[in-house]
């Protein structure tokens, strides 16, 4: 039975439906522009949803542009001018073209150090005892040469100096000897400062490598091994998983590494620590939609401060924000979520926080977001990123 003016309602719709198929192949339905999958990823990351509760941030700005994938942003804080502190990112290609770069608080390129073999992550430590003199590191792991790759800080000329490569990981095979992730940690009582690695993959436990790195007597590092630690979920939730990002709180002792598809995990960073193979923490296990990638700490004097942990998300990653210090009672119960941001980088691997100030704009710290399409860096003001949060988060007094 045709109803009168049957025929004009069918062409309409046949319109309507070639017009829904051209605007979905347009921009909305197929991103252009957008970088190749990352092989670092255990799965694509998925789309942000439009359920998600967490609260937007504006990055204050971006770096410049790099020519590959970056992948791990630290931070080097100038011991006199804090302006003249540096960012220090890594571009995670095989070589000639993967590379260390370094750019300056405005998020301009200083220097590129290239012909690394795929670097992954980059961490700074301070006053390794070095040829009779107290001197500022940054390590990064080289995964292809399957090895830690050391410069030196120059704080004059704001540069690195490359002091070669320490081999790691030796005699594991094939991707349980390429190292990925890495934190670094200083021990307060004696001033010794350890590396802690982690490979592509590994086993449910002893995932995580540490060395002690110390004067070579030749102007470089050397490493000793000290131990292995860390569980690990393996396949038991997720056919393809790792660990990658790994913090050290360097003031209260404890290393923090996220297993992607599990969680994050607490340890004693101190491998002479009575509990060093005692498992503090696993929180973060829910909420989360992506890998659980980039972990830093936005910390307090007094022991107190936050936790972030990356959710990767295309597009719009999110971070999820802990307590520092535990709750009342128990300083190892981090479950208590106080937040989750969201600030327009696409999925991100690394971040880094420094709760320093960092010149004239950034008085109370900065959390740097690794841009993957974008291939730069994004840059947050602290106090922008704590006032998004509902309840406000705190502010370091600026020092």
């Amino acid at each position: 039975m045709r109803t009168p003016g049957g025929i004009s309602v069918i062409r309409l719709a046949v319109t309507l439906v070639l017009t829904f198929v051209v605007v979905l192949s347009g921009p909305l339905g197929c991103r252009q522009g957008r970088a190749a999958p990352d092989e670092d990823s255990t799965r694509p990351p998925p789309a942000p949803s439009p359920l998600s509760h967490a609260l937007a941030i504006e990055p204050a700005y971006a770096t410049a542009t790099l020519s590959n994938d970056p992948d791990d942003p630290a931070i080097w804080v100038h011991p006199v001018d804090p302006s003249r502190s540096l960012i220090i990112g890594t571009m995670k290609v095989a070589s000639p073209a993967g590379a260390i770069v370094v750019f300056g608080m405005d998020g301009q390129i200083r220097q590129v150090i290239s012909d690394l073999d795929r670097p992954n992550n980059v961490d700074v430590e301070y006053r390794l005892r070095l040829s009779g003199r107290d001197v500022d590191i940054v390590v990064a792991t080289e995964r292809l040469k399957r090895q830690l790759r050391v410069f030196r800080v120059d704080p004059d000329e704001g540069r690195l100096v490359d002091l070669g490569g320490i081999p790691i990981l030796e005699g594991q095979q094939g991707e349980a000897g390429a190292p990925m992730g890495l934190g670094l940690y200083r021990r307060d009582r004696d001033g010794a400062i350890f590396a802690i690695a982690a490979p592509k993959t590994g086993p449910r436990d002893g995932y995580l490598w540490q060395y002690q790195l110390a004067d070579a007597g030749d102007g470089r590092v050397a490493a000793r091994f000290v131990r292995r630690f860390g569980r690990f979920s393996a396949t038991s939730v997720r056919e393809e998983n790792e660990i990658e990002a790994v913090a050290v709180d360097d003031a209260l002792g404890f290393v923090y590494y996220a297993d992607e598809a599990d969680g994050i995990h607490k340890w004693h960073a101190d491998p002479d620590h009575p509990d060093a193979q005692r498992e503090l923490a696993h929180f973060g296990r829910t909420g989360f939609r992506g890998d659980r990638e980039g972990i830093a700490i936005y910390a307090f004097p007094d022991g107190t401060g936050y936790i972030l942990c990356t959710d990767q998300l295309d597009a719009d990653s999110e971070y999820h924000v802990y307590p520092r210090e535990g709750a009342p009672g128990n300083a190892h119960d981090h479950s208590r979520e106080l937040a989750v941001l969201r600030g327009g980088a696409d999925a991100t691997d690394g971040i880094e926080i420094s709760s320093r100030r960092l010149g004239g704009g950034l008085p109370h710290g900065v959390l740097i977001a690794m841009n993957s399409a974008a291939r730069n860096f994004l840059v947050f003001r602290w106090q922008d990123v704590a006032a998004a949060a509902q309840p406000a988060l705190r502010l370091n007094a600026s020092r």
